[in-house]
């Protein structure tokens, strides 16, 4: 079963990454720890992805940081060894399931790197829709709850 857990001082250290081909589409597990570091005002959560118990990805989100409208689905990734068998889309689901749950906001946004056509495709499948907006490489996605 895949469930969402807490990332704190006894458990950060799990050796998770992407294949060495999406490294310039997607940060690693130091970059996702010091940007949810950098997010802690705006309330900052990261989550381990667990499949009956292990890590098999990572996931960060925060609040708008900006215009305080919106959750930031800011880091999402699975881990090399477990990708292809549909546990993103899962996760991300139960990710949005947690932000409704907490029910501030109402949409959720995410970039992702211009040619990271996986990530779109699953951003698209999970019920983002393009904005039409970009912020350099990065392609903006935004969801209602």
């Amino acid at each position: 079963m895949l469930t969402l857990a807490p990332i704190g001082p006894d458990n950060w250290r799990e050796p998770l990454s992407v294949r060495e081909d999406q490294r310039q589409f997607v940060a690693d597990r130091t970059t996702l720890l010091a940007r949810a570091y950098a997010y802690r005002d705006y309330r900052s959560q990261t989550r381990f992805i667990l499949l009956d118990g292990t890590p098999i990805g990572m996931l960060l989100y925060h609040d708008d940081a900006w215009e305080d409208r919106a959750y930031i689905l800011n880091q999402f990734f699975i881990d090399q060894r477990w990708q292809g068998r549909g546990y993103g889309y899962a996760a991300a689901m139960l990710a949005l399931d947690e932000m409704r749950r907490d029910g501030r906001y109402r949409e959720v946004e995410l970039c992702y790197v211009d040619g990271d056509e996986a990530a779109r495709r699953l951003y698209e499948k999970c019920g983002f829709v393009l904005t039409g907006e970009a912020d350099e490489d990065e392609i903006i996605m935004r969801l209602t709850l």
